[in-house]
């Protein structure tokens, strides 16, 4: 009499297995012969995310949703060190309220999407739903492209001494932007963020937030994220839409193009004026507060990818990974199965005591070969394999996914071994990435120069003239745009002319083509 569990075991064992020629469904394109078709591949093929029924918007997927999930773990735990903690704002915002500040609505308002009735109907045909011509709202509402305006209205109930400032709130939320151009985790019409939204009694207080949170950002993004940033301000050009003043953090993608992974703004009081936001001061004398916003989005993921991706796929770093290490069974009889599991299963216990997270690939249905690949193409950090030999001679193969190197190791001391390994790893990762922005980044002082060498992907470091006239001649003749005005890497103040006007400047700033 066989138990339920066998007649399972044995059912799936009848079932063809899947070979390496199966997954060769699995392949990407060459990141050298369509990086726009690789980085489509890895999202899709690594199941990260997938396109949705409605235009422009994704379905996340689990595995990708893990890694989202981790950096919103880290990154929260960092904004509340620095005294912020988490609220929730409406998703709809009246429209009247963007009216208030002419900039703010200026830069939001070709994607804006606007709600103007509440109630369906049952079409004149049957055959369908058509809205309701008398549902239509008193006053139209807009789906939240930021909340600035929103939480500066509510603001207004919460302020009234300086004994209530500062206010530190931030929300994880999602935001709707009507983009025409959609590209999985780096432009949809819908995705996930978070904005952080600050109230000082002074300037100072609220321009060293401001400070403090693209710092809080880049140190995420080299010691998280394994990914070199240069942190430094924007031209008036590129600046938030009401802001007085843009901190970012600029990253260089593999194609040499940049992603503008994180933005903290200094508001000033555009929005306490706006929205008649006051306090009294120690004097009792009314003041109007100062403000900042800051925030990152699932377009890190998109960083990630392309950031530290290859030909067989994902590279994630270990502080980032869902899984950080996975066990691959080799086995022909079910008591060598058995035998392997157990030993397993132990070193994983010892290596989750360590803090890391641990999968043993048990699928009985799959080769070797198959899930080898499959937790390539998924960027797990490290993979162990044993065999019926491995066990015999207490040794397991280790490979690690940043070099593809494996060796064999003994299994006594391997969790203390792999718990150094990994930050090994991520070291390795961010030192290529870094090495690879070095190679890519220089001087560039003639103008025919700029316009060859600015197409194959560098980041060009120019004199600029400070006029946004420039700027943009410069942007209409090779999409090219400054990307920052840097602060803590490659700056460089020194005497010259800007590359395109020949007027004076009085230090370099950061030009590259951009996603």
């Amino acid at each position: 009499m066989h138990c339920r569990c066998c007649k399972d075991r044995a059912i799936l064992a009848k079932k063809p297995e899947k070979t390496n020629k199966d997954y060769m469904a699995k392949e990407v394109t060459p990141r050298a012969e369509n990086y726009s078709q690789w980085y489509n591949d890895l999202i899709v093929k690594a199941e990260l995310a997938e396109q949705s029924a409605v235009r422009g918007c994704m379905v996340i997927k689990p595995y990708g949703y893990a890694i989202w999930e981790k950096m919103q773990r880290i990154l929260d735990d960092k904004f509340k060190a620095t005294g912020v903690q988490n609220a929730y704002f409406p998703l709809f915002i009246p429209k009247s309220f963007f009216s208030r500040e002419a900039e703010h609505v200026s830069g939001f308002a070709k994607e804006c999407a606007v709600v103007t009735h509440h109630r369906l109907m049952n079409s004149p045909d049957g055959k369908g739903v058509v809205v309701d011509p008398e549902a239509k709202l008193e006053e139209e509402l807009i789906v939240r492209p930021t909340s600035e305006t929103i939480i500066w209205s509510t603001y207004k109930n919460w302020i009234n001494s300086w004994r209530d400032l500062p206010i530190m709130c931030n929300q994880w939320c999602n935001v709707v932007r009507w983009e025409m151009r959609t590209r999985l985790f780096l432009r949809t019409a819908e995705f996930l963020w978070q904005e952080g939204h600050t109230a000082h009694a002074t300037a100072e207080e609220a321009i060293q937030e401001a400070q403090t949170m693209v710092q809080v950002y880049a140190d995420f993004a080299r010691n998280t994220m394994a990914l070199p940033v240069i942190v430094g301000h924007k031209s008036p050009g590129e600046r938030f839409a009401g802001a007085l003043d843009t901190l970012t953090i600029e990253a260089m993608m593999q194609d040499g193009k940049a992603l503008q992974a994180g933005t903290s703004h200094f508001l000033g009081q555009n929005f306490a004026k706006s929205f008649d936001v006051q306090y009294a001061d120690r004097e009792g004398k009314l003041q109007y507060v100062w403000a900042t916003s800051w925030g990152v989005s699932t377009r890190l993921m998109g960083a990630l990818i392309m950031a530290h991706g290859d030909d067989n796929g994902l590279v994630l770093p270990p502080a980032l990974a869902p899984i950080q290490v996975v066990m691959v069974p080799i086995f022909k009889t079910e008591e060598e199965h058995q035998a392997i599991l157990d030993r397993m299963y132990a070193i994983k216990k010892e290596l989750e005591a360590l803090g890391h997270s641990v999968k043993v690939d048990d699928r009985d249905t799959l080769r070797p070969g198959f899930k080898f690949a499959e937790w390539e193409l998924k960027g797990v950090p490290v993979r162990l394999a044993m065999g019926p030999r491995d066990m015999e001679a207490g040794t397991v193969e280790v490979h690690r996914r940043d070099t593809l190197e494996k060796q064999s190791m003994s299994v006594d001391g391997l969790a203390a071994h792999i718990h150094a390994l990994m930050d090994d790893i991520q070291a390795n990762i961010y030192n290529k990435a870094l090495s690879f922005r070095e190679a890519n980044i220089e001087k560039c002082d003639d103008w025919e120069e700029f316009k060859a060498k600015i197409q194959t992907g560098k980041f060009l470091l120019c004199h600029w003239d400070g006029t946004v006239e420039t700027e943009q001649k410069i942007k209409d003749e090779t999409k090219a745009t400054i990307r920052c005005i840097p602060v803590d890497s490659v700056v460089c103040e020194e005497e010259g002319r800007d590359i395109y006007s020949g007027k004076p400047s009085h230090a370099r700033v950061v030009f590259a083509i951009a996603y």
